[in-house]
Order: C-alpha cells, then sequence, then structure tokens
C-alpha cells in the first residue's frame, strides 16, 4: 500500500534565531514579532503572516533604543 503524502509545507519566517524580547517595546530583538505573534506564528494563515511581516519593516529597532539605554546609563 503506498500512500501519496506530502511532506509538510515550509512556514516563511522573519525568525533569525536571535530570540530575545525587549521588556519596553514589546518587540523580538532580532524579528521585531510581539510574543503573542510568535506563539501564534504557527497557527496564522499565510495572508496574516504576510501582513505582519509587511509590517516588520515599519516596527521601531528595539536594538536602538536598548543601545541608546546602555550609553545613557555609562
Amino acid at each position: 500500500m503506498t500512500t501519496n503524502a506530502q511532506p509538510p509545507r515550509p512556514i516563511v519566517t522573519p525568525c533569525v534565531k536571535v530570540c530575545a524580547v525587549d521588556g519596553a517595546s514589546g518587540y523580538c530583538l532580532g524579528c521585531r514579532r510581539t510574543l503573542p505573534e510568535i506563539a501564534a506564528w504557527s497557527r496564522l494563515s499565510d495572508d496574516e503572516r504576510a501582513a505582519i511581516m509587511a509590517a516588520l519593516p515599519e516596527r521601531p529597532d528595539p536594538m536602538i533604543a536598548l543601545t541608546a539605554a546602555a550609553q545613557a546609563g555609562r
């Protein structure tokens, strides 16, 4: 008996394996998604993921705020 099972389709993700969320902004330092977006990512539709990915470049870079705070604390 043979089946024509297909391997799972890869899910596009902005993850860069730098997983740390900035407490002030709520954005991941690597991909700029929020924790709820990261948690739901595999269950979102392609359109929902595409909408989030389109919004990522417009989100503030949490690394800028962290760097500024570190320099101010010197």
